[in-house]
C-alpha cells in the first residue's frame, strides 16, 4: 500500500494505492488550507480503509514544480512519515504526474500533452510529453508569448491544461493546434502508476536530504499597507 500526497498546487490530495491501483482519496482544491487539512485527510483515509500506518510500504510525493508553499508542507509531511515508521520515500514529477492523468483518461490519443502550473504573471511552469509519458520538452519556468511552443504546433496539435493554463488561451488559442482542457485538477491519484512502477524499481528518495523540486527560487510577496 502506498500513501500518496499531491499539494503543489491549490489542490490538496491524498491517495492509497494497492498493487498501482487507487482504491481510496480525498482532496479539496482551495488556496492556503494544506497545513491544516493534510494530515486530517491521511488519517481519514487510513480509518477508511481499516489499515494500520504500519501497513504502509512507501509515501509517495508530488516534488514539483509547483507552489513553494504547497510543496514545502506537502514534502514535510511525507518525509516525516517516513522518518516516523521507517517506510521509503517515492518522489514524482508535477508535471509529469499531471500528464499521466490525462494519459489515464484516455480522451486524447494523438496529441501532444503540455501540463502548465500558473507561476507569476505570464510565467508557467510547464515540459510537454507524448501520449505514452515520453518527454518531447523538458521542465522548464516559460514566460507564455505569441512565439511560445511554435516549432511543435507547427506539425501537432498540443492539449494544454492544468492552472497555468487558461491564463494563456488568449496568446495561444488562436492557433488551430492549440486546444484547452478545461476543469483540470491536480490530484494524488495521477501519481498512481509512477509511483508503482517506482517502488517496484526500489528507485527511493534520501530521506534526509530530499528537497522539492522549486525549479526558481522563492520570492516572498510584500504586504499591501
Amino acid at each position: 500500500m502506498i500513501l500518496q500526497i499531491e499539494t503543489a498546487t491549490t489542490v490538496c490530495s491524498v491517495a492509497l494505492a494497492r498493487d498501482g491501483e487507487v482504491v481510496a482519496y480525498k482532496q479539496l482544491n482551495e488556496r492556503n488550507v494544506h497545513a491544516e487539512i493534510i494530515t486530517l485527510f491521511i488519517e481519514e483515509l487510513i480509518t477508511t480503509v481499516a489499515i494500520k500506518y504500519s501497513d504502509l510500504d512507501a509515501i509517495a510525493v508530488s516534488c514539483g514544480p509547483g507552489s513553494y508553499t504547497g510543496l514545502r508542507i506537502g514534502v514535510s509531511t511525507a518525509k516525516g512519515l517516513c522518518f516516523a515508521l521507517d517506510k521509503p520515500l517515492i518522489a514524482v514529477e508535477t508535471l509529469a504526474a499531471m500528464a499521466q492523468g490525462v494519459i489515464d483518461s484516455n480522451e486524447h490519443s494523438n496529441m501532444l500533452l503540455c501540463p502548465m502550473i500558473d507561476a507569476r504573471r505570464m510565467e508557467v511552469y510547464t515540459a510537454v510529453f507524448d501520449t505514452k509519458g515520453n518527454r518531447i520538452m523538458a521542465t522548464s519556468a516559460e514566460i507564455i508569448d505569441e512565439n511560445s511552443f511554435a516549432g511543435l504546433l507547427k506539425d501537432h496539435q498540443i492539449l494544454f491544461f492544468g492552472d497555468g493554463a487558461e491564463k494563456c488561451r488568449d496568446i495561444l488559442g488562436e492557433n488551430f493546434n492549440a486546444v484547452f482542457l478545461a476543469g483540470f485538477t491536480n490530484s494524488a491519484t495521477h501519481l498512481t502508476r509512477q509511483a508503482f512502477e517506482k517502488f517496484n524499481q526500489k528507485d527511493f528518495e534520501d530521506v534526509a536530504y530530499f528537497e522539492p523540486y522549486y525549479l526558481k527560487d522563492f520570492i516572498a510577496g510584500t504586504k499591501k499597507a
